[in-house]
Order: structure tokens, then sequence, then C-alpha cells
């Protein structure tokens, strides 16, 4: 149960920071670089509590 919620408080985590980097006056090319290295860090966080990696 405990993975559970460690992978649902993870999820929530990436798409709150998702939502800020969108907030951010960036340009176009830095945002989209941002967007794939906090969702790379979630996919990594999210294979750890799966005991994948």
């Amino acid at each position: 149960m405990s993975v559970l919620i460690g992978i649902l408080i993870t999820f929530l985590v990436i798409v709150l920071v998702l939502y800020l980097v969108q907030r951010l006056p960036l340009d176009g090319r830095t945002r989209q670089i941002v967007q794939i290295i906090v969702i790379i860090i979630g996919i990594l966080s999210l294979l750890r509590y799966l005991s994948v990696w």
C-alpha cells in the first residue's frame, strides 16, 4: 500500500512541476528542455518505487 501512495505522490509532484514550468516566462525551446528533464526524472523516480531500477 505504501508503494501505491509513493507512486501517487510522485505522479502528483511531476504534474505540479510541469504546470509550474508552463507558468515560467521561458522561450519555447528552453521550456521544452525543462519539461523533458522533469519527465525523465519522474520516470526514474517511478521506476525506483516499482523496484525496477
